[in-house]
Parts: structure tokens; C-alpha cells; sequence
């Protein structure tokens, strides 16, 4: 299985750059025979922009829509994040189309960070898996994945593949380089994490998106510029598979 993310600067409310990006980097992708293309967190209409409930969508809203049939076009699957209205309330959701443009899985994050988020989203209450080019699939939105209860309970329910729009920033380095491949080989999974470069109103972001396969390695990592970032993802070997989950001893 081949995976791809894009690593960009954030659309700042430009919607139609953002499908735009995404739609050149689908392409891209899909000439090289990926399975499935990442896009970063709240990707639309950006994660850190001061309008968020004015810009919040529904699934059945123009950009993305234009994003499920880019995904058909083709024939590749495609995830990005979104700021998500229903009714009411907002969420932080990441949707993925799958390669007929049919929505595969909608997912709204758990762990909402800091007080921003918390003052703008209502946390997601679910973890759901779906199949995806042959594995087991599963969504998780950047302060998420570095839950190891989060990624035990899908890893345990058979996933065997996290996607991870990410809004990750200035300081924290260590998570793309350390904490998301030590999670990948903590539970025998193969982790996307498609993060920002460059800055977005006060924060900026680290870039170093990664690929770490299920024994913890770096199969492919972005520095702090745009990247499109593809890696072929090797079979899982049981030898070499973590028996943390069933070793585990409760005191």
C-alpha cells in the first residue's frame, strides 16, 4: 500500500485555494499509485483563522463536495480536516472520501487542545474504524494520536491504519519526530500524520509531517516547507509486532 499527505501553508479562508492544493496534490499523488492522500487539520477553511463558525461547513457543502469528486476523479481516497457545523454546534471533523468519492467516515475529534478549541468545538464522543484499500482504517485529528488509550482501543479493534490531520506548532517537535512513531510501534500500526508549514496568524508550525510504518520506522519525513509526502508501506511482520496489548498487566 502506498500513502501520500500534503504538507501546506494554510488556505486562510480561501476556500477555493484550499480544494485547489488539494485537488494538484491528489493528482499528483494518484500518477504515482497511491491508495490514499492526507490533508492537515481544519485544512478548510484553516485551522487557526479568527471567522471559524462564519466558515464552519456541512458534508453536503460545496468545497467538499468538490473534494469527493476530485477523490473519484482519481480513483483515490482522500482525508481532510474541516471545521464541521451541525446545527448548533461546531466540531473539528476530518472527513474521508474513498476513491469512488463516497464518504467513508466522518470523524470529530476527541481531544480538543488548549482553550481555544475548547471554546470553539464540541468534543466527538466516537472512534470509529472503516476498511480502506484492504486494511482497517481509523481517523484521529492531531492531540488525539498522542492518547495511547486512543490508538490502543483502534489498534485493538483491528486497525491497522491511522490517518492524522495535524495543526501541529512551534515548540512541539518532539511529536512528529518521537511520539507519532513511537505510538506506530507501541501498537503495530502504520500512522499518516499531515501536518501545516509556515505560519497562520500567531502560531507556526513545525511541518516534519512523517509516515511511520507499524515497527516504528520513518518511512518518509517532510521538513518545514510545502511537501508532498508519499511512502510505500511495508507488510506488517508478526515477529516484530508489539504484545504490549495483550501483556499488559493491570496493578
Amino acid at each position: 500500500m502506498r500513502l501520500a499527505l500534503w504538507q501546506g501553508t494554510s488556505p486562510a479562508s480561501d476556500l477555493d485555494s484550499a480544494c485547489a492544493q488539494a485537488e494538484a496534490a491528489l493528482a499528483a499523488a494518484a500518477a504515482m499509485g497511491v491508495a490514499a492522500l492526507v490533508l492537515p487539520e481544519v485544512w478548510l477553511p484553516g485551522y487557526n483563522q479568527p471567522d471559524i463558525p462564519a466558515r464552519a461547513l456541512t458534508l453536503d457543502s460545496p468545497p467538499l463536495q468538490r473534494l469527493a469528486r476530485a477523490a473519484k476523479l482519481h480513483r483515490t481516497a482522500l482525508v481532510t480536516g474541516y471545521a464541521e457545523r451541525d446545527g448548533d454546534r461546531l466540531y473539528n471533523s476530518a472527513a474521508c472520501f474513498g476513491p469512488d468519492g463516497a464518504l467513508l467516515c466522518n470523524y470529530r475529534k476527541v481531544q480538543l487542545y488548549g482553550p481555544r478549541e475548547a471554546a470553539l468545538y464540541t468534543p466527538g464522543e466516537a472512534l470509529p474504524t472503516f476498511p480502506l484499500a484492504g486494511e482497517t482504517a481509523a481517523i484521529l485529528i492531531c492531540y488525539d494520536v498522542e492518547f495511547a488509550p486512543h490508538v490502543k482501543s483502534l489498534a485493538d479493534r483491528g486497525a491497522t491504519l491511522i490517518l492524522a490531520p495535524t495543526a501541529n506548532m512551534a515548540p512541539f517537535f518532539h511529536v512528529p519526530r518521537v511520539t507519532v512513531p513511537a505510538m506506530a510501534a507501541n501498537h503495530g500500526v502504520t500512522i499518516a500524520y499531515a501536518n501545516y508549514c509556515g505560519a497562520e496568524g500567531d502560531l507556526a508550525y513545525v511541518g516534519n509531517s512523517v509516515i511511520a510504518g507499524p515497527h516504528g520506522e520513518i518511512l518518509a519525513q517532510a521538513g518545514e516547507t510545502p511537501t508532498l509526502l508519499i511512502a510505500e508501506i511495508p507488510p506488517r511482520d508478526p515477529s516484530r509486532l508489539s504484545t504490549q496489548s495483550t501483556d499488559l498487566r493491570q496493578l
